[in-house]
């Protein structure tokens, strides 16, 4: 399962979609908004994604990891749209017979998508500043 959406991303639905007879291990990461970069205060996060190419890359990096470790089952979920402190911009979860692969692939996925898929953060600091990060 890999999606964007502007909903807030639903913890629970996720695990279940993981749960699998075989699975071990289920690892979840979950990426939220904190209140400061770098010791400045944050307001809030924008984020933009180039859908259909974030789409395929995210794909493209679920795949290599399946190949690369055991995985039963993935979920990579990012939020697209405004998010205030606290809220989850990402989640990404698999399901693996242990917990070695799921730590590993999850770490891996995350990682991956932090460095290729086009998704735009907009941190828009408590004094009004603005820096835009890009992804790729």
């Amino acid at each position: 399962m890999i999606s964007l959406t502007s909903n807030p991303i639903d913890i629970a639905s996720a695990y279940k979609y993981l749960q699998a007879d075989g699975a071990g291990a289920i690892d979840l990461f979950l990426g939220v908004v904190r209140d400061n970069t770098q010791a400045r205060p944050v307001d809030r996060l924008e984020y933009e994604a180039y859908d259909r190419m974030a789409l395929s890359e995210m794909k493209k990096i679920a795949d290599e990891a399946c190949r690369r470790w055991n995985i039963l089952k993935f979920v990579v979920i990012h939020r697209t749209g405004l998010l205030r402190i606290g809220e989850m911009a990402v989640l990404i979860g698999v399901s693996t017979p242990h917990r070695a692969d799921a730590f590993d692939a999850t770490r891996y996925i995350i990682d991956t998508i932090k460095q290729t898929v086009p998704i735009w953060k907009k941190e828009v600091f408590t004094d009004g500043e603005i820096r835009v990060n890009a992804t790729p």
